[in-house]
């Protein structure tokens, strides 16, 4: 890859010939000329990306699948899927044969829509190109060919990142451009995601979506969520820095937990959900760690509003002896706990990376892309508490280099986007029920 004092073919980077570098499978995606847009994620990303495609002379096509996948589109000309879900195989198939997609774009390759979708991708031999939140956060997000974390494409062994050539002789990478992105506006998004989605029930009356779009359902639980964000600082007041002081530095163990509907929870690991996983971790914890540790357990920023695992932290501390040895945070600075703690213990959340990034061993207990041997703790729980060994830095910065090369895009899908272009300054307004649709492109039409 070039060094940021070089300049980079244009093709390698935005239209303008500046910005970030794009990596590989971006890249890969650009060259494509009949793409398939299917779900993307809340928020504008997908239509600034169809923007750029059709700038490269692609052919863009986009399938909504509900309002809120319209009200974030601008674009002319697309179709809306208003069956059922046991429709769409053979409705999606034709679509693509008729047009001669060569490529599938899509964001969350869990989705019942897209394990679809993947499938016939498979059997027509047609790429796709799955987007996901960065590997490297906050200011990247992740393109790959065919499937990300536990159906990434990268290498899982240590020798071949280690017979690369070493970082320290190869021309640094430009540092990402910062792309702002608060978890307030990822809300508003949200809401308005929901919101549209409602207003135009009647053209999608089945309303495709792997989740809940009822708007007042979802309001209420971030409004609660938004009444428990004071409650939970007021009861972690001067956790933070008794976890940094000398006497506890590098004394305990940081749980980060993911999202309660986290598709990695449910295809990627053994563990039913995240009250499991504290079950087996405080457990072990309680019976195999040396008395003198502590376990700090995070909850997601992004799971306020739906779980509150306090009670059953609370409970397992009772009932296995733990007190004044557990504690719970929520908001508390990441890369500040990361560079206090003896090591990290999580599922397949991308917290592992950051916390090879300072330094602090981790044990992944599900698949994650990470999970290498030599590069995270490869022995049993039990063992980890007394012995989470020491982080590779020289492999992990090669592995770090191999993901910004090829999977990371400098990007937020709820904010700026640097290697696409600027976020549109001011959105169009939300559509009304009453305003005219496009309407629905059927199967014979496709046909003829």
């Amino acid at each position: 890859m070039p060094s940021a004092a070089s300049s980079p073919p244009s093709e390698f980077r935005p239209l303008d010939g500046t910005g970030p570098v794009w990596p590989t499978a971006f890249r890969a995606l650009v060259q494509h000329r009949r793409t398939l847009m299917l779900q993307g994620p809340i928020g504008w990303f997908f239509d600034r990306l169809a923007q750029l495609l059709q700038a490269q002379g692609q052919t863009v096509t986009k399938v909504h699948f509900n309002g809120g996948d319209q009200s974030f589109w601008r674009q002319p000309g697309a179709l809306r899927f208003d069956g059922r879900l046991e429709s769409l195989d053979g409705w999606l198939r034709t679509l693509v044969r008729q047009r001669q997609i060569d490529a599938i774009v899509l964001f969350g390759q869990m989705r019942p829509v897209h394990c679809i979708a993947r499938q016939i991708a498979r059997e027509l031999r047609i790429e796709v190109f799955v987007f996901e939140e960065g590997y490297l956060r906050p200011d990247h997000v992740t393109v790959e060919r065919r499937g990300v974390n536990a159906l990434s494409r990268l290498p899982r062994a240590a020798s071949f990142y280690t017979q690369v050539q070493p970082e320290s002789e190869r021309p640094p990478l430009p540092p990402p451009q910062p792309t702002g992105q608060r978890l307030s506006r990822t809300a508003a998004l949200a809401m308005r995601y929901y919101l549209a989605a409602l207003l135009h029930h009647g053209q999608y009356p089945h309303r495709v979506h792997h989740r809940s779009l009822d708007p007042v359902r979802e309001g209420w639980r971030w409004l609660t969520g938004a009444l428990r964000k004071p409650r939970d600082a007021w009861r972690e007041r001067g956790l933070m820095p008794r976890l940094c002081s000398a006497p506890l530095s590098r004394h305990w163990f940081l749980v980060p937990l993911q999202v309660h509907d986290d598709s990695q929870i449910r295809h990627h690991s053994r563990f039913s959900g995240m009250e499991e996983f504290i079950e087996e971790v405080m457990a072990s914890f309680a019976t195999t760690a040396p008395p003198d540790l502590h376990l700090a357990i995070k909850h997601h920023p992004m799971d306020r509003a739906y779980a509150d695992h306090r009670p059953l932290i609370a409970r397992l501390t009772r009932q296995l002896g733990l007190q004044g040895r557990v504690h719970c945070l929520h908001d508390q600075h990441l890369p500040t706990l990361l560079a206090h703690a003896r090591g990290v213990v999580t599922v397949n959340s991308t917290v592992g990376l950051q916390a090879l990034h300072h330094g602090a061993p981790v044990l992944p207990l599900g698949e994650a892309v990470y999970g290498i041997p030599g590069l995270v703790h490869a022995g049993p729980l039990a063992g980890f508490w007394s012995e989470p060994g020491q982080v590779d830095r020289a492999l992990y910065r090669s592995f770090r280099r191999h993901l910004l090369e090829h999977t990371q895009l400098n990007a937020s899908f709820y904010a700026g986007m640097p290697a696409l272009g600027a976020l549109p300054a001011a959105p169009p307004a939300l559509p009304t029920p009453a305003a005219p649709l496009p309407r629905p492109l059927q199967l014979d039409e496709l046909r003829g």
